[in-house]
């Protein structure tokens, strides 16, 4: 099994939907990485990487119901495949991560402004 390990933070609010019986949340991580140097400055370029990533269950409950644009988390995903046949009968090729575990990371700034909120 592959394990894979990712922080980022939350693109936008998590979304939990039901399917049949299961609760599935879907969200997606952005981070940064070095992407080399500027031949002209000799700086760091950085680019910006985003992952969708789905969680079952009580985890995904709990990532819908803690979680907000700009939150910080620390995921911990395996990856498989996700082939299917279009409505054409066109093969198509697809991943998905599904989150094994995850803790919560540094709150986002909604976060920040919603802990305020409750201490005065």
């Amino acid at each position: 099994m592959n394990k894979l390990f990712f922080t980022g933070r939350v693109v936008a609010a998590p979304v939990l939907a039901n399917h049949g019986d299961s609760k599935v949340t879907k969200f997606t991580l952005i981070s940064n990485e070095y992407a080399g140097r500027d031949e002209g400055s000799g700086e760091a370029k950085e680019r910006q990487v985003k992952i969708q990533f789905t969680a079952f269950g009580s985890r995904g409950e709990a990532i819908a119901r803690n979680v907000l644009k700009g939150d910080q988390l620390i995921v911990e995903a395996k990856l498989s495949n996700n082939d299917f046949t279009d409505g054409e009968g066109i093969e198509r090729y697809g991943y998905n991560f599904t989150v094994d575990n995850f803790d919560f990371g540094a709150p986002g700034e909604l976060k920040r402004a919603q802990l305020a909120r409750r201490q005065e």
